[in-house]
């Protein structure tokens, strides 16, 4: 692991067994080595000073320590990945003011830069709590998929909203064909890393679920309704999808012979 001037965060990556698409998703084998390990090794790239697995079973926090890897043992009744994470500050004692990335267990593939982009995006913007990356969505059919979370931001890089519907809506241009994105339009997809303050973190868990986030289903939306600023910028490489199912498993193990 390096440093990198003045930037300094701690990277989380939360892994539970009991994924309900991909039971034992953490240790599934990638040629070799399990998946979180080959999360790990990515984010051993990037600047972060340390990288914690926080998990809540014991056949992952093995995995990990066989490795070599830090190991957090968190409850097994969290709602989200960020309450998982905000257990994790608690534990470890971190600062209020300390910078911690969200990085998710199934993507073996993320670009460590992208690690530090986001990390750096935080520092750098006081003004929001929150940071987060997207990427411009190229075709209609994922424009279209609620599956592929949607945003739209200020001039200055805040969010205004994410959502599973297709935002910006072009109403002309729709009206006429929906089977092409028009010309100057430019619709974004979320992609699911944060750095958060470990401050924000401890406000979240103490927010009941905010009614727009309960209809979308997207955890980001407690921080909006909640009066803290979401930053957003486009990643600064490409990020593979991760692993949600035995055919995102099949493709990723794929890539690796």
């Amino acid at each position: 692991m390096s440093t990198s001037g003045e930037l300094s965060f701690d990277v989380i990556i939360p892994a539970r067994y009991a994924s309900s698409r991909l039971p034992g998703k953490p240790l599934a084998e990638i040629a070799g080595k399990t998946m979180v390990q080959r999360v790990y090794e990515r984010a051993s790239e990037s600047a972060a000073e340390r990288i914690i697995v926080a998990t809540d079973d014991e056949r992952v926090a093995d995995a990990v320590a066989a490795f070599g890897g830090q190991v957090c043992m968190t409850r097994g009744d969290h709602a989200s990945g960020t309450d998982r994470l905000q257990e994790v500050a608690a534990k470890l004692g971190l600062a209020e003011a300390r910078i911690l990335v969200n990085v998710q267990g199934d993507e073996p593939l993320i670009p460590p830069a992208v690690i530090n982009q986001v990390a750096a995006n935080l520092a750098q913007n006081t003004a929001a709590g929150v940071a987060t990356l997207a990427e411009p969505i190229e075709s209609v059919e994922d424009f279209l998929n609620p599956n592929i979370v949607k945003l739209v931001c200020e001039e200055n890089g805040l969010a205004r909203y994410f959502s599973r519907a297709p935002i910006p809506w072009p109403r002309d241009a729709f009206a006429r064909d929906r089977t092409v994105l028009p010309a100057g339009v430019h619709p974004r997809r979320h992609i699911g890393i944060y750095a958060y303050r470990a401050a924000l973190l401890n406000l979240f868990v103490g927010w009941p679920m905010a009614p727009l986030e309960q209809i979308e289903a997207l955890e980001q939306l407690r921080f909006l309704f909640n009066g803290h600023a979401i930053h957003v910028a486009d990643a600064c490489e490409a990020v593979p999808g991760g692993v949600d199912t035995e055919q995102d498993l099949a493709r990723m193990r794929s890539l690796f012979h």
